[in-house]
């Protein structure tokens, strides 16, 4: 397994920008798949954006796309999530996640190493 933890939350204005980052260990990271999830308050967690294993390969929802970008760097054993034009809705605890995956997973059940999350608030 994946051992995950998360860095770069914070408090911003609406419009802003935020860059989370994973810090990984474990010699699986190479092969694993990483997504980021958020859980807002009050509301079910869900997945933010994926990357594969090799970086060539994305995932976004709908809600995020065009603003958000995920990326890794494997030789730093990191992973990345960059967040612009923020808004109030975006407020969420964000979680790092890999998965011993092919491609890029889309649901939770496939994602078995979890970080302890980082708070992201953004004001309106």
């Amino acid at each position: 397994q994946v051992q995950l933890v998360e860095s770069g939350g914070g408090l911003v204005q609406a419009g802003g920008s935020l860059r989370l980052s994973c810090a990984a260990s474990g010699r699986a990271f190479r092969t694993s798949a990483m997504g980021w999830f958020r859980q807002p308050p009050w509301k079910e967690r869900e997945l933010v954006a994926a990357v594969n294993w090799g970086g060539d390969s994305t995932y976004y929802a709908d809600s995020v796309k065009g603003r958000f970008t995920i990326s890794r760097d494997n030789a730093r054993n990191a992973a990345y999530l960059q967040m612009n034009s923020l808004k109030p809705e975006d407020t969420a605890i964000y979680y790092c996640a890999a998965a011993r995956h092919f491609g890029v997973p889309t649901v939770s059940a496939a994602f078995g190493s979890w970080g302890q999350g980082t708070q992201v608030t953004v004001s309106s």
